[in-house]
Parts: structure tokens; C-alpha cells; sequence
């Protein structure tokens, strides 16, 4: 996987002929907008349709010359259709999710949703920016990395069951924390 910037993304979508481009733009930021309809208490179903709607949306008004990332973040634009969506998908009728599986069984208010979006936007930023760092880092650095920040055990407990030194999980951590932290700025800058 190839790590481009929102910048670089986006820059591609002005060919709108340029398929690939789109469904790389979906691929990337569906996920976060699924996984933000479905805060909003929609079904996986309808989140899903949801999901598919912003992503009509936006790419009509990008078409349309109507986000300009001069006057504000990508985020923030998706944000807005996202929560339009998602609404809207609730007024119609959509299965919103049964009680116990989604944090809202009221329809939250601009505020609130904002919060959600945050949160499941960064999330999706850090899955990205984990896809990215293991295809950069040899296999057996990854999983140092995974036991110690991901799966909570010690250095000293990583290096026994990865048969390395603990200093080499130290190293691990160390470098992979470093490459997510450039690789969110480099997103956050060009977003």
C-alpha cells in the first residue's frame, strides 16, 4: 500500500473520469463514515447506505468546485454531509439498532456528533497509519511493537516470547511510534 496524503488524493479526484482515484478516496473514508452512522444509531445496513449517500454527496460537490481546502479540512466537510446523511436515513425510516448496541438511542445534536466523528476519524487515521507502518517494518519489529503497545505486555516479556533482546523491543516501540507520529502529521498537514 502506497501512503498518500489527503493532498495527493484529492488531487487526483479533479480528473473525474479517474476511477481508480474515487475508489481510493472510498476506500479510505468510508470506513470512519460507516462506523459514524452507526454511532448515530443506524443499522450496519442502512450506516452502510448512509456511507454510500456521503460519498455521492461529496463527490457531487467536489465536482460542483464546493469544498475548498483552503477554507477548512476534509474532515470537517465530510463531517457535515455525514450528518446530514445520517439523519436523514433515520427521518425515512431506517432500522436504527437495537438498545445496548449503539451509544445513542436519541438522535445526538451537532455537538455531540462532532465528538463521534472525531473519534472514529482519528481511529480510522490510526488504522491507516498501521497498514502503512507494517508494510515498512520487518515483520518481527511489528509484533514488538503490537505485544508491548497493543496487547499491553512488558519489554522484558516481548523480548522473551519474540526470543530477542529487550533492548530490540525498546528499539521497536520506539521507531514505530515515531513513524506513526510523521506519518499523522503528514496527514494532518495536508488534510
Amino acid at each position: 500500500m502506497a501512503w498518500l496524503t489527503t493532498a495527493t488524493v484529492l488531487q487526483k479526484l479533479r480528473d473525474f473520469d479517474n476511477r481508480e482515484a474515487w475508489s481510493s478516496f472510498a476506500d479510505r473514508f468510508r470506513q470512519p463514515i460507516v462506523s459514524f452512522a452507526r454511532s448515530m444509531g443506524l443499522s450496519q445496513p442502512d450506516a452502510e447506505d448512509a456511507a454510500q449517500e456521503t460519498l455521492l454527496a461529496f463527490a457531487e460537490a467536489y465536482r460542483r468546485g464546493q469544498y475548498d481546502p483552503a477554507k477548512g479540512r476534509l474532515s470537517k466537510f465530510l463531517f457535515g454531509i455525514a450528518y446530514r446523511q445520517s439523519l436523514r436515513a433515520r427521518r425515512v425510516g431506517a432500522q436504527v439498532a437495537p438498545v445496548g448496541t449503539t451509544i445513542w438511542s436519541q438522535v445526538p445534536d451537532e455537538q455531540d456528533a462532532t465528538g463521534i466523528w472525531d473519534t472514529e476519524w482519528e481511529r480510522s487515521l490510526l488504522d491507516d497509519c498501521l497498514a502503512q507502518v507494517r508494510t515498512e517494518f520487518e515483520p518481527a519489529t511489528y509484533r514488538a511493537f503490537e505485544l508491548t503497545v497493543r496487547e499491553g505486555l512488558d519489554a522484558a516479556e516481548a523480548a522473551q516470547q519474540l526470543s530477542v533482546p529487550v533492548k530490540s523491543v525498546y528499539n521497536a516501540k520506539h521507531r514505530i511510534l515515531k513513524r506513526i507520529r510523521e506519518l499523522r502529521a503528514e496527514f494532518e498537514t495536508h488534510e
